[in-house]
Parts: structure tokens; C-alpha cells; sequence
């Protein structure tokens, strides 16, 4: 008579036992296209739909907070809300923005005074933003900026040295760096690695993806929910206060404005001051040529790509401070921007090239205070070619 194992089933059992635990799903091709259309139609149909439900309040003299100098996704929002015929977009860094000066002392505010018309004139600055990066974030963030009146603003800093050029070998972390290329043109001093690069790289093109980036910094403090949630304090021990909140609870559907008192900014603020108030030392720069220099290439290729969208760009060239200049780079300086200035002839846009500020009222290299703000922008309203340029239809 024969045994049978304790371990052993019978056939039919091994036959009729599922491959799978009853716990797994298994979808067959069709169901796996559902599912991908659902999360594509997601991805596709949340930012705008976010847009509108979002509140967004600007109003005159409105730029990007500090705080959110690395929104992209709202810089782009902020063009589509603002880009019409009747307006003109200032474009640029810091020196547009306004790095000493609150909203109502930065040029477009000056712009606006001098036209009469009190938003006529867009602050379209970021602060931290360079030739490199303003050129991604156009091409990407900016597509909204077509048949548009566009004063784009030639800041020479850039090519004070290969360091500022962004071309020197050594490496050196620098602002905005998802929004530069990140294969072509290389970047001598950005040594990210290819994971990082290629993120940086979908991040900019896929729209989703960029609109999570917007409720990391308007919500989360730049950072993660992870991160955001694993914030400790500064107290010994430390504490973690976000360890327990609902992150939903962060979201509140409006998007931060900057507080009215600025403590770094704006006439009552400690660094609002002439340059030569700690000393008036000249500084020499070691002056990047413009056939060799990565930030005049991306200027050239932002301006192509403006005019290509149908903008009629007007370009204004400094003016830099040349008060704090050594005498052999303050020669260097005027040949690079005569031969700036030769080439935007060559390619027929037209420019113009402020006169020099008083020294008293520029507060570094390159960023005026607030009254060198309202001569430069009295300077360019009263300039032939600015008048030309703002009456054509």
C-alpha cells in the first residue's frame, strides 16, 4: 500500500493553485494603454487647470519674490498673464530686477513714470539670472513672449572674468543651474553628473514636472515633502515641526507675495549705498573676449530666439559703472562694448548705450540705487532711438 509525503499535494491541487498571490494584479496590454493615458491626461491637464485656480495676485511694479527667483513655472505663468501689445517686458538679471531697491525703485517702475502709464512697463528680471540662464529660461518658460515690445537689458559682468563667464575649468557652483544646457554648449565649470543633468534636462521640457517644482517653492520652502518633513530646527536637540503636519495643509492656493518691508532692500536698508562707502578702491577685471565667451553667446542666441517668436527687441547696453575701474580694464571694457554694440548694428536691432551714472548713485559694479534707477530710465525715455523704438506699431 503506498504513503504519501506530509508535504506532497495532490496534481489537481498544483493544478488549480493561481500562478500569482491573490494580493497581485496583473493588467494585460489594454488596460496597461488605459492607464497610461490616465496619468498622461493627469500630467497634461494639471498645470493649466492649476492656473486658474491658483490665486495669483501681482499688481504695478510686481517681480518675482526672492524667495521665488527659482519658480520657473511661475516666471512662465507671470509672462502669459502679462504678454499683450500695449506692454512692454523689461528683460534681465538682478540689475532689472532691482538687487538694492524695492518694486517701486527698480527701472520698469521708473519706465512706467516716465511713459504715464502706471504698467505699461513689465518688470520681467530675476534676481541671480545671467546670459546662460535667462537664455533656457526664455526658451523654455517663455514661450508666451511672441509679437511683443522687449527691452532686453546687456549686462557686460558677465564677462569680467572666466569665472563670472562660467568658462573657467575649476569647478564653480553658480545660481540657476537646472536652467543652463546641460550637453551643448559645454560648461567647463559644471561638473554635475549625467543623473542630475538629465533631470534638469526633462524638468525644463515637461510642463508637470516643472508645475511640482512651483509647490516645492511656494509651498515647501524650496525643498521636498520629504525634506520639507525631515526639517529640524535650529535647537539643541533638534526638533522636527514639520514631523507631524498634513503637507496638504501647506498648499493654500495662493501664491506667496513678498512682504512690503525689505530689510536688504530699498533707501532705509544698510546696503543701500554708493559703492565707494566702504573705500573707493579701483578693481581690474580680466576680461573674457567675445569670440571665446559662453555668456555673449547665449545673449546672441536669446536674442535670436526673440526675434525669431516675432518680438521687436530693443537692446540696452549697461550702462556699467565704470567709476570702479582700474585704467588698463576700463580701456578693455570700452573696446568690448564697442565691438557689442558694432555687432547689434551689424544685425540691424536696435540699442542704445546710456550715459555713464553719477558715481554716487550706483551701488556695486553694475546695480544702480534708486535714484540712478530714475536717470536711467529719464536718460532712455529722452533717447532718440528709445523713441523711434517705442512709437513703431
Amino acid at each position: 500500500m503506498g504513503t504519501t509525503s506530509p508535504t506532497s499535494k495532490p496534481a489537481a491541487a498544483h493544478e488549480a493553485e493561481a500562478p500569482f498571490s491573490s494580493n497581485d494584479v496583473r493588467l494585460n496590454a489594454r488596460q496597461w494603454l488605459v492607464v497610461l493615458a490616465v496619468v498622461t491626461l493627469a500630467m497634461l491637464l494639471t498645470p493649466p487647470v492649476w492656473e486658474r485656480i491658483e490665486r495669483f495676485d501681482t499688481g504695478p511694479d510686481y517681480r518675482i519674490p526672492y524667495s521665488l527667483s527659482k519658480d520657473y513655472w511661475l516666471y512662465g505663468r507671470r509672462l502669459r498673464q502679462v504678454c499683450d501689445a500695449n506692454r512692454v517686458i523689461v528683460l534681465g538679471d538682478s540689475v532689472i530686477w532691482g538687487e538694492y531697491v524695492l518694486p517701486d525703485g527698480t527701472l520698469s517702475h521708473f519706465l512706467n513714470r516716465e511713459a504715464g502709464e502706471p504698467d505699461r512697463f513689465i518688470n520681467g528680471g530675476v534676481n541671480g539670472l545671467f546670459p546662460l540662464a535667462l537664455e533656457g529660461l526664455i526658451e523654455r518658460h517663455g514661450q508666451s513672449l511672441r509679437g511683443q515690445k522687449v527691452i532686453l537689458h546687456c549686462n557686460v559682468l558677465w564677462m569680467t572674468s572666466p569665472k563670472a563667464d562660467l568658462s573657467a575649468d575649476e569647478e564653480e557652483p553658480f545660481n540657476h543651474s537646472r536652467l543652463v544646457p546641460q550637453f551643448s554648449p559645454r560648461i567647463p565649470c559644471y561638473k554635475a553628473d549625467a543623473n542630475e543633468r538629465l533631470g534638469a534636462w526633462v524638468e525644463q521640457r515637461v510642463a508637470f514636472i516643472s508645475w511640482v517644482s512651483h509647490l516645492q517653492n511656494a509651498y515647501f520652502g524650496q525643498k521636498g515633502i520629504l525634506n520639507w518633513t525631515m526639517e529640524s530646527d535650529s535647537g539643541s536637540p533638534p526638533r522636527y515641526p514639520n514631523l507631524w503636519r498634513n503637507p496638504l495643509a501647506q498648499i493654500t492656493l495662493t501664491v506667496p507675495a513678498a512682504g512690503r518691508d525689505d530689510a536688504k532692500r530699498g533707501p532705509k536698508s544698510p546696503r543701500h549705498k554708493p559703492w565707494f562707502a566702504g573705500g573707493a578702491n579701483k578693481t581690474r577685471f580680466d576680461w573674457v573676449a567675445l569670440d571665446s565667451s559662453l555668456q555673449w553667446g547665449a545673449f546672441q542666441r536669446l536674442v535670436g530666439i526673440l526675434r525669431q517668436r516675432g518680438n521687436d527687441v530693443l537692446v540696452v547696453l549697461g550702462p556699467y559703472n565704470e567709476h570702479l575701474m582700474a585704467e588698463e580694464s576700463l580701456r578693455t571694457h570700452r573696446k568690448l562694448r564697442d565691438e557689442i554694440a558694432a555687432w547689434l548694428s551689424q544685425n540691424q536691432i536696435p540699442h542704445l548705450m546710456p550715459e555713464l551714472l553719477p558715481s554716487a548713485l550706483y551701488a556695486d559694479a553694475s546695480h544702480p540705487l534708486t535714484e540712478g534707477y530714475a536717470l536711467l530710465a529719464k536718460r532712455i525715455s529722452e533717447d532718440e532711438v528709445f523713441r523711434k523704438w517705442f512709437q513703431h506699431k
